[in-house]
Parts: C-alpha cells; structure tokens; sequence
C-alpha cells in the first residue's frame, strides 16, 4: 500500500507525481523522520519540528540532506500543487547502502473524534523500550508488533512500558498522569520528547500547573484520577481506561490544556507565514 496519500510529493526538492512514490525510501535501510499537523494549509510547530528532525539527524550520526529553509520552501511548493487543509505531512532522510535521499509527502490523517475527546479512548500497556529514544527513527518491527496488539485488544494507543515496569511513553505519544492537582510525565531523558508535549509542559510553567517529571509504575495505575496523551494528531487526549483500569476523562484541566494549546498551534501557523 503507498503510503503517500496526496497527488504529488518531494524527492530531494523535485515535485513528483504520487505514481512513483516508493515505500521503499521509507522503510529499508535507515530512516529518520517528522510528522507535522497541518491546519488551513500550514505546518504547526514547524521550526520545533526542524529543531528536533536536526537533533535526530545528528545523534544517528547521519548528514542533514535538507536543511530547513529548503524543507519550507518544499511544503510550500507541495501545498500549491496539492490543496490539502488538514492534514498530517511526513518527512524522510533514508539512508539505504550508500544511497540517501529525502522525501516530503501527505499521510493519511487519524484524528479523535469529537465523541472520543469527550469520551476518552482505550490504551493498552505493552512491554518494550525504544533504542533510541531521543531520535525520532522508523523501527518498522515494534510498529508491527504494537499494530498488532492494538487491533487485538481493541486499543487507540499503547503505553510502553520498560524493563523497571514503569510506564516512559506511548507508541505515538507521550503520556501525561494526573493525581490530586500535580502532572506527572517521564523525565525527558528516556522518552522521544513530542513537540506537543514540549508545548503542554510551557503552558503549564505559565499558568502555575504542577508538573512532576517521574515515571509511573504500570502495577500503580489506579493510584492516578486521569491519564491522557498528547501527540501531533491526538493533541490532548484523555484516556478512559488502560487495560482494566477506568479513569475520569471529565476533568476541565485537560480541555483547558488542549485549548491553550490550539491557541499556541494558531499562532504558530502565523510565524511560519510571516518568516
């Protein structure tokens, strides 16, 4: 299945149709990646994403083969040819036996839906570490194995947990705990730090919200009042449940959360339009 889902895409700065897009520039050898929300047209937290798509590119001892001011002027450049509004666009450097190349694409969205933000979704715990879990890199085994339990179980999304039973992140997220008045997310150390969850944690530093940087022990669960992720597509989503254990999702914290942060993606957009 062509994982591109638009009509035209960037390989290394040239507009492509879709008909030649190959899987293979992403999945075989090594790859290093973003995913970006686009909202009206434009990425969100672009220059957070570039930042962190440097980082990755560097701790995998890897050369940058596209810096950010050409990765703008490729979306831009796609965006024309391909009017999608909302949307999640996807970045590659592969690096495959000598041969490196970078593509610049649309994926196909999966957003909550409005009675999932209210209602909350299903997490299920799965016992794995990332390798590397400061750089954002494809590990196609551990996406398998997580897409497979998840179908399985019924789960939106899985929490990792390692080797101690602590609980560090989510598949595609991070994962925040709430207990009295206090968050507590895993240190910044062990988990692939998320854009989203870069921002949630300023907002909380500018409206006094108590963050504990911990992790949580899988077995200790029920001890939390609520538990959401947050992520590119979810944004902040509360689960109702992990495995067997029910949580609260209507606590206003968390729709305040997501709110200040869509104000955050807005004004982003804005920067990046007038830069």
């Amino acid at each position: 299945m062509n994982e591109c889902f638009g009509n035209k895409f960037i390989l290394n700065g040239k507009l492509q149709s879709s008909d030649f897009f190959d899987n293979s520039l992403v999945y075989d050898g090594d790859s290093v990646y973003e995913v970006i929300r686009m909202i009206k047209g434009s990425p969100v937290f672009f220059y957070d994403h570039m930042e962190r798509l440097t980082s990755s590119v560097k701790l995998q001892k890897k050369i940058l083969l596209a810096d950010p001011d050409a990765l703008k002027k490729d979306i831009i450049n796609l965006t024309k040819w391909d009017k999608k509004k909302e949307i999640n666009l996807k970045i590659v450097f592969n690096y495959n036996k000598g041969s490196e190349n970078y593509i610049v694409y649309f994926i196909e969205p999966i957003y909550p839906s409005i009675e999932q933000y209210r209602k909350g979704v299903k997490g299920i715990l799965f016992y794995a570490e990332r390798k590397d879990p400061a750089s954002k890199v494809i590990n196609h085994k551990l996406r398998s194995s997580i897409y497979h339990k998840l179908i399985l179980d019924g789960g939106y999304e899985a929490l990792l947990v390692n080797e101690n039973g602590q609980v560090t992140e989510g598949s595609r997220s991070n994962i925040f705990f709430l207990k009295d008045d206090t968050l507590v997310t895993a240190p910044d150390d062990i988990i692939l730090s998320g854009i989203t969850r870069k921002h949630i944690l300023e907002i909380c530093s500018e409206n006094n919200i108590k963050v504990t940087m911990a992790c949580v022990d899988a077995d200790r669960l029920s001890e939390y009042d609520a538990v959401f992720m947050t992520g590119t597509s979810p944004m902040v989503l509360p689960f109702n449940r992990i495995d067997d254990k029910f949580f609260n999702v209507r606590i206003h914290l968390i729709e305040t959360l997501r709110k200040l942060y869509i104000e955050r993606a807005e004004k982003s957009i804005a920067s990046f339009r007038s830069k």
